[in-house]
C-alpha cells in the first residue's frame, strides 16, 4: 500500500511557475515509475509526465514540453512536478500516481495509487 499526499497548488497568473510536491508513504518508494495526470473541468484525465523508478527516463506529454520538468528525490520519497510559464488551459487538479509496472506508461490504467490532487488555476 503507498498513500501519495499532493501539495502546492494554487492560482497564479499566466507566465508564473509553481512547484507541485509528492509525498509518498512506505520503503519502496525507489520501486515506483511516477507519473503526474490532470483534470480540468468536464474533460477526461489526462497524461502530463512520468519518470522512471531512477528518475533516468521521462516523458512528456507535447503540451508541456520545454515548461515543466519533473523530478525525484527517492531518499525523500518524493517527487516534484515544476511547471513554468504556466498558461490558462494548464488550469486542472493535478494528481501524481505511483506505478509497480518495469515500463514507464502513459496510460492511467498502468497505475496502481492515486493521491487525492491538487488544484492548480492559471488566471489570464
Amino acid at each position: 500500500q503507498v498513500q501519495l499526499v499532493e501539495s502546492g497548488g494554487g492560482l497564479v497568473q499566466a507566465g508564473d511557475s509553481l512547484r507541485l510536491s509528492c509525498a509518498a508513504s512506505g520503503r519502496t518508494f525507489s520501486s515506483y515509475a511516477m507519473g503526474w495526470f490532470r483534470q480540468a473541468p468536464g474533460k477526461e484525465r489526462e497524461f502530463v509526465v512520468v519518470i522512471s523508478r531512477n528518475g533516468g527516463s521521462t516523458v512528456y506529454t507535447d503540451s508541456v514540453k520545454g515548461r515543466f520538468t519533473i523530478s525525484r528525490d527517492n531518499p525523500k520519497n518524493t517527487v516534484y512536478l515544476q511547471m513554468n510559464s504556466l498558461k490558462p488551459e494548464d488550469t486542472a487538479v493535478y494528481y501524481c500516481a505511483a506505478s509497480m509496472t518495469t515500463y514507464i506508461s502513459t496510460r492511467h490504467v498502468s497505475y496502481d495509487w492515486w493521491g487525492q490532487g491538487t488544484q492548480v488555476t492559471v488566471s489570464s
